[in-house]
């Protein structure tokens, strides 16, 4: 009888060596990946110019097809909210939820096997690499509360925790599994290359938005500006593109940092006041929140310092309303030293 895992794919390289380790054993494999909204690559990867020489690809997806396995891409962004608003086991060094995130997605996984008829499930952990959820004394706490139990097998430091069920039952053979610890992404590079994989994403720390401090802090503005701590996709989408800059409690400019991030920018004109240079090439931007006259000819001024016009003595702007309606402003362009530090955000 050939025994099936399911993997929890996250694209980078420790969930596609377990996999590997595991195909090498005969065993059925089949992937998922949880949508939260809050991944690093396949968004701003693909909105960006920058980078041109770097694929512009989903890794989850890159990666299942590497190893010839099916993926399945599961949406929980609304079942995740509770997760970064109200996490039982508190948050990492900014916003990130790990532990409870990973007991999320195991306890994911696990309902997903057992409506498929799969045995058991794997992931990519590694004792020590992660300060919170990747430790030998929080290992159980995510089987545990997971409900997955000794079901849940993490082949890269199996041989450092005790015996699963699969390596009871013999479906795996532990002597092929590791004993990986630690931050270190050495072992895994030498045994990449043993598997014969020699292209994957590089290993930088994770790729969640909710680890980055800049991030977190627009995160933040946004619940103590937007009157609820709560968040919609299109909130936490619009956090990672261009720069964000509060000059008021009313309201916010989001200016965009290239052409790639001004073209999806666009899509949110009618949601939007925009602001966008005519005389001179430049970013359009998105006011959001609720702005007067005064504060929208603030907004331009700033606009204009981020255009090519900014040592020009006026710059021209189209302004857009969320209807439709469009009139130009002329103003003359702030300076650098002019912009308060404490409006960056």
């Amino acid at each position: 009888m050939q025994r099936k895992a399911v993997a929890l794919i996250s694209g980078g390289l420790d969930s596609m060596l377990a996999v590997k380790a595991i195909l090498e054993q005969g065993i059925h494999v089949e992937g998922l990946n949880f949508f939260t909204g809050f991944c690093v690559e396949g968004h701003t990867q693909a909105i960006r110019n920058q980078n041109k020489s770097k694929p512009k690809r989903n890794n989850a997806l890159w990666v299942a097809e590497q190893l010839g396995i099916k993926l399945h891409i599961i949406d929980v962004v609304q079942e995740y909210k509770n997760i970064v608003l109200n996490p039982k086991h508190g948050y990492g060094a900014n916003m990130n939820p790990c532990l409870d995130c990973k007991i999320f997605m195991v306890q994911k996984a696990d309902a997903w096997r057992k409506a498929n008829d799969f045995d058991f499930i794997i992931t990519g952990e590694v004792i020590g690499q992660r300060p919170k959820s990747q430790r030998k004394q929080t290992m159980p706490v995510i089987s545990q509360e997971s409900g997955a139990q000794d079901r849940l097998l993490r082949p890269l430091s199996a041989q450092l925790l005790p015996p699963t069920l699969p390596e009871r039952e013999g479906w795996v053979m532990r002597d092929k599994l590791f004993d990986f610890s630690g931050r270190s992404r050495k072992p895994q590079m030498s045994l990449a290359e043993k598997f014969n994989i020699d292209e994957y994403a590089q290993p930088a720390g994770g790729c969640c938005f909710l680890t980055d401090k800049n991030y977190t802090e627009k995160l933040k503005d946004l619940w103590s500006n937007g009157g609820k701590r709560d968040y919609e996709l299109d909130d936490i989408m619009l956090l990672k593109v261009g720069r964000h800059l509060r000059p008021s409690d009313s309201y916010k400019l989001i200016i965009s940092r290239d052409e790639g991030e001004s073209n999806y920018l666009r899509g949110y004109r009618k949601q939007f006041i925009s602001i966008e240079p005519k005389s001179h090439p430049g970013p359009l931007s998105l006011i959001d929140g609720e702005a007067s006259a005064q504060d929208i000819h603030l907004a331009a001024s700033i606009v204009a310092r981020y255009s090519q016009g900014r040592d020009a003595t006026d710059v021209t702007l189209a302004v857009h309303s969320k209807d439709g309606a469009q009139f130009d402003l002329t103003v003359q362009p702030m300076t650098a030293n002019n912009i308060p530090q404490e409006w960056l955000l």
